[in-house]
């Protein structure tokens, strides 16, 4: 048995998994990030203790904990070098965890293990590569390459939301401009499209906010667009391009067998699916060569806790 630990900024996700990869049962806190490093990790501690003493796992006890964070740690030394969503900056993580719960523990990227569960029982199974995209406030990645995770030598190898795609005039959270995350996450979308709505009086956009920019937001962009909203269209089909440019740049360094997208954005579903697919042929530098499959995400939000659990079975697996 192991336990996956999804960190986010709003909740702590805790689950127990089999090593079938069956979550078997779940507990949740809200991450109360303002109260500080020490306080979030002994809620962490807290809720893997209520499940490492859980009837199913006396049957068959916890092997080892895995723990996704949305940000980036050492991989040698589990010392998360930076969390932004957290306020988290060289913090002893691993430390901390193992000597609460008397157990191993990995760390890693919170959408590096999405795309790790992807991979294990999702949409990727079966593949020898493929690179996870989460699409929400930002653009995280998980990639996989000859069946293994691929981090980096400082943990910051897929970091893809931070590549430099295009000119722009708005600042990434990580200090450059032009980073793909700038244009094709939720944030980009919804920061577009209240600078230019006021250019489209005819967008039914206006009828849905009833003068409030401030109830923008990405699903109303997308459902305004399937509505055949022209404006709306034209922030999708920008956000669409722009994803599709960073998707071919991975395919220039990889190429992989398989791109799936998952996050909020991807509820957009087969509507968002087929315009990034419209755009990556567009972008293809080798007309005749195919591109890898691109495909929504399955697991949805187990894939966090899915994951971490993954990583733990598999680091000790290579001990």
């Amino acid at each position: 048995m192991f336990i996956g630990v999804d960190l986010g900024g709003t909740n702590i996700v805790v689950g127990l998994v089999n090593t079938e990869g069956e979550l078997m049962e779940s507990l949740s806190l809200p991450t109360g990030r303002e109260r500080g490093f020490e306080a979030v990790t002994q809620d962490i501690i807290k809720l893997a203790r209520q499940l490492m003493t859980s009837d199913v796992a006396k049957t068959d006890p916890v092997q080892g904990v895995g723990i996704g964070i949305p940000g980036i740690a050492d991989p040698e030394t589990g010392v998360v070098i930076s969390c932004v969503n957290l306020f988290w900056e060289n913090v002893p993580l691993r430390s901390v965890l193992e000597a609460g719960l008397s157990l191993p523990v990995f760390i890693d990227n919170d959408a590096t293990l999405a795309g790790l569960a992807e991979y294990e029982l999702g949409v990727m199974k079966g593949v020898k590569s493929g690179v996870f995209l989460t699409l929400g406030t930002g653009v995280g990645g998980g990639v996989i390459m000859d069946h293994q995770v691929i981090s980096g030598k400082h943990g910051i190898g897929s970091e893809v939301g931070h590549m430099v795609v295009g000119d722009s005039d708005v600042r990434c959270n990580c200090g450059r401009k032009g980073c793909l995350e700038t244009f094709a996450s939720s944030t980009a979308i919804i920061a577009y499209a209240k600078k230019h709505l006021s250019d489209h009086p005819e967008s039914i956009l206006h009828e849905k906010i009833e003068g409030n920019l401030d109830k923008i937001d990405g699903r109303l962009i997308f459902d305004a667009a399937k509505a055949g909203d022209d404006f709306a269209m034209q922030a999708v089909r920008r956000f669409a391009h722009y994803l599709a440019i960073g998707i071919i740049n991975i395919v220039a360094v990889i190429d992989p067998e398989m791109f799936v997208l998952g996050g909020g954005i991807a509820g957009a579903g087969e509507f968002l699916l087929e315009i990034v697919k419209e755009e990556m042929e567009k972008e293809k530098y080798f007309r005749s060569v195919p591109v890898g499959k691109l495909c929504l995400a399955k697991l949805k939000n187990d894939a966090g806790v899915l994951g971490g659990a993954f990583l733990a079975k598999s680091r000790l697996k290579e001990q």
